[in-house]
């Protein structure tokens, strides 16, 4: 949902080269607002390609330092494992996100989940992560209720910037007329 993905039966693939590379219309505004707001912006995905052997490391590697010359990011985390490697890190594994949370301390009920596959909504949820499901209409299975579903990053961004603002809103008003010495 950064990147446009290869659609092959309905469901989404990364680019195989880095010249297929492209990133979505709306997502360097989005993250600039999200960054602008104090979010630590993390990808976190799997890459089971490399170990299928149908992709190589240097490759996803080369990808992403391209999206983080071009975008606010601030960390990518990545499995490159199967499911049959029965890693933490594979979502919907929360591993990765855990990993980034320990590393940064970070709150993950104060962070959201982002993401267009149930793997991603279910890490972010089995994280403790609030939960944005990007639907591009994939011909696959849905995540179980996430705490917002949308059609871009850009309308991630306003549910997330919004929702922070009103909890935010919220604890100052709750504080309001106390003496907080």
């Amino acid at each position: 949902m950064i990147n446009r993905p290869e659609i092959r039966d309905g469901k989404p693939y990364p680019p195989g080269t880095l010249d297929r590379l492209e990133i979505l219309p709306d997502v360097p505004a989005a993250l600039a607002r999200l960054a602008a707001a104090g979010f630590r912006l993390v990808v976190v995905t799997n890459q089971p390609d490399i170990a299928r052997g149908r992709q190589r490391r240097d490759v996803v590697e080369s990808m992403h330092a391209r999206l983080a010359e071009a975008l606010p990011i601030d960390a990518f985390r990545v499995c490159g494992h199967d499911d049959r490697d029965g890693c933490r890190c594979r979502k919907p594994k929360p591993g990765l996100l855990e990993d980034d949370a320990l590393e940064y301390d970070l709150d993950l009920s104060a962070s959201f989940m982002v993401g267009d596959r149930w793997r991603d909504i279910d890490a972010g949820r089995a994280a403790g992560c609030r939960t944005v499901f990007v639907d591009w209409g994939y011909d696959e299975r849905r995540p179980d209720k996430p705490d917002a579903t949308v059609r871009s990053l850009g309308e991630a961004a306003d549910w997330i910037l919004s929702h922070t603002r009103r909890a935010r809103d919220d604890d100052n008003r709750s504080t309001e007329g106390q003496d907080l010495r």
